[in-house]
C-alpha cells in the first residue's frame, strides 16, 4: 500500500502490466511514462480477467470504457495492443 504517510513509491518496468485502485476518496496519483503518450499504442487486460484472479480490496467503481473492453488474456497472444 502506498500512502502519504509511508511516502513509498512503486517502480513499474516498461511493458509490465499494472493497475491502480484508490482506497480513499481523496487519493492523488502521479505517474511518469518512458515515452510521449500515444493513445492507441497501449495494450491492456481487464481488471477482472479470470486468467489473473486478482482479489481487489474494494469493488471497482470507476472504469474507463477502454479498460472495460479489453479481450480475455491469452498466453499464446499476450497483451493485445490498443
Amino acid at each position: 500500500m502506498l500512502s502519504a504517510e509511508n511516502r513509498r513509491q512503486l517502480y513499474i518496468p516498461r511493458g509490465f502490466a499494472h493497475g491502480f485502485q484508490s482506497l480513499s476518496d481523496d487519493a492523488e496519483v502521479a505517474y511518469m511514462i518512458a515515452n510521449y503518450y500515444v493513445p492507441d499504442a497501449g495494450g491492456g487486460v481487464r481488471y477482472n480477467d479470470p486468467a489473473f484472479g486478482i482479489d481487489w480490496p474494494l469493488p471497482p467503481t470507476m472504469l474507463s470504457d477502454k479498460d472495460q473492453s479489453w479481450p480475455d488474456f491469452s498466453p499464446e497472444v499476450g497483451v493485445e495492443a490498443g
